[in-house]
């Protein structure tokens, strides 16, 4: 049961009339979120693994990511006392050029800037969802990554009107439960779509039924780049470090939704555990726990 003054804090979180007085904050305390280049929290081998999207340091102080006006964003990142959000960021492609997964990295970029913690996970190996390989190495990684998780932030191509079977196998490879844990219940999450043709709005569409059965909440807002072929700079372009978004309206709103998911999951993270807390499972529990009593009695009677 959530007390009143959680929904007030909500509610206080998400006003923008707040901001004002939280960027007033000593730029001290917020020096993590909105200095690109420094990260203390960064750690090799986690970059190695889960932070492609990271670019040289020369670059990161100086591409568009680092020049965006976050400020509001990055003051309220600094008012959490607990550990940093963290982000699971997943796509939909094993192409060597793959827009959703060029969308991704800067979707991460953008999420980074404001101090999280963000992964990124290659689906490159994953097998197949089958009911034998549950111990596979990348499927225990993945749920790993996921329970891990405050956020996930989920980028697939549109294939023949719907998202695509690397994305869709991600997913069928999260169960809703394992054993008292849920890896995606009150989870926050954000959709982004790349099309190679015209602008279209049916994966997010899937995406968002997707993100409602596995009990997740995700942000209103969206991305959708079409002609994603045609909205990245090439790829060994120096000045950037190739295969960056370029300036557009479709840019700006990738910013818009990564903003948005920040603010959510800050405000819904310490209401995350008791917004899943559900009648009907609290019931199936007391009916087991009497059950396992009763069979307990039963055998001490009978001993």
């Amino acid at each position: 049961m959530f007390a009143r003054s959680s929904f007030c804090n909500l509610a206080t979180l998400l006003s923008p009339r707040t901001e004002a007085a939280i960027r007033a904050m000593s730029s001290a305390s917020s020096s993590v979120a909105t200095t690109p280049d420094v990260d203390p929290y960064d750690d090799p081998t986690v970059d190695a693994v889960y932070r492609p999207f990271l670019l040289p340091p020369d670059i990161r102080s100086t591409d568009w990511v680092s020049q965006l006006e976050l400020d509001s964003v990055a003051a309220l990142a600094a008012t959490t006392t607990q550990h940093r959000l963290r982000f699971l960021v997943l796509y939909g492609s094993l192409r060597k050029r793959s827009f959703s997964r060029l969308m991704a990295f800067e979707a991460a970029r953008i999420l980074h800037r404001l101090g999280a913690d963000v992964r990124v996970f290659n689906p490159a190996g994953l097998p197949v969802k089958d009911d034998d390989q549950h111990g596979h190495a990348k499927v225990q990684e993945l749920r790993a990554l996921s329970a891990w998780s405050d956020g996930h932030v989920w980028v697939s191509p549109e294939q023949h009107g719907n998202l695509t079977a690397v994305f869709k196998n991600q997913i069928d490879w999260i169960p809703l439960l394992t054993g008292s844990v849920r890896p995606t219940q009150g989870r926050t999450l954000a959709l982004v779509q790349v099309s190679g043709g015209s602008q279209s709005f049916n994966t997010v569409n899937a995406l968002r039924v997707l993100g409602r059965w596995m009990r997740m909440w995700t942000v209103p807002n969206q991305s959708s780049l079409p002609m994603a072929w045609t909205q990245f700079t090439a790829e060994d372009a120096p000045e950037d470090g190739g295969s960056r978004l370029m300036p557009s309206g479709n840019r700006d709103r990738l910013v818009d939704v990564m903003e948005e998911l920040f603010r959510f999951t800050l405000a819904f993270r310490p209401l995350s555990e008791g917004m899943g807390d559900r009648f009907s499972e609290r019931k199936e529990r007391r009916e087991k726990e009497a059950k396992a009593r009763a069979a307990k009695e039963a055998a001490a009677a009978n001993s």
